[in-house]
């Protein structure tokens, strides 16, 4: 399992990262671009398009380069975004894991051309049709662990850009005229903590979890600062190589 660790994920993320590993016997890959840190790159300094390119796209090129890896799976769905409604479950990357969306391959019926030439790899996606319903009913029937910050709990927040951020740990300046308030909320989608945004909720089990998505028409990317600069940003970021 390889993990892109930028060093700003949410603590109980990496706690459950830690907690998985353990269970299940995982070898675990973790992935930092440390020149980046050395140069003193985060979310507050460079932006959240630089920061993304440098902490998450580039040491995720590096570490598949370095692995040698053929493909590469992962949990995207085509509900997510506009941009990744576009890729094929067998999502084909070219030289330099570069996706150019106009040569994706067809995928007909079940049959799927795998086939690589030197310096091609794939991304894969098999959740690529489920929705974000669609697993946390499946979490439910199987009763699979999930990061407790899905959940909604009291949690110091502030207001930022009309978004809700959570002050995760004492890295997040603050900027003039915000106050840190305890909130009920909880996350759709777990990114770097100062660029996810948690939503305000009272579904603290998962039966009421379900019961508020059912209800809602809001993505849960609405709440992931890096997508930002319209339909083409997320777009952009996976020509160069993002997942």
């Amino acid at each position: 399992m390889l993990h892109v660790d930028t060093t700003w994920k949410f603590r109980q993320m990496i706690e459950f990262r830690g907690q998985m590993v353990a269970q299940y016997g995982l070898d675990l890959r973790v992935a930092t671009n440390h020149e980046a840190i050395a140069e003193g790159v985060t979310p507050f300094t460079h932006g959240a398009q630089e920061y993304t390119r440098l902490m998450k796209t580039v040491a995720l090129r590096r570490a598949l380069d370095e692995g040698g890896f053929d493909a590469a799976i992962g949990g995207s769905r085509r509900d997510e975004e506009r941009s990744r409604a576009k890729e094929r479950i067998f999502s084909l990357r070219m030289p330099g894991h570069r996706w150019e969306p106009r040569r994706q391959r067809p995928e007909l019926w079940r049959t799927v051309n795998a086939q690589l030439t030197p310096g091609q790899t794939m991304r894969t996606f098999p959740l690529s049709n489920w929705t974000e319903l669609d697993v946390w009913h499946y979490v439910r029937r199987e009763g699979l662990p999930v990061v407790p910050l899905y959940f909604a709990a009291p949690r110091p927040t502030v207001v930022r850009d009309g978004q809700l951020i959570v002050v995760d740990d004492d890295r997040l300046p603050l900027e003039p005229g915000e106050q840190v308030v305890q909130r009920q909320v909880r996350f759709r989608s777990l990114g770097c903590y100062p660029l996810t945004a948690a939503v305000e909720s009272s579904a603290a089990t998962l039966d009421e979890l379900v019961a508020e998505m059912e209800a809602t028409r809001v993505s849960e990317r609405a709440g992931r600062m890096i997508d930002g600069e319209g339909g083409a940003s997320m777009e952009a970021k996976k020509v160069e190589g993002y997942f």
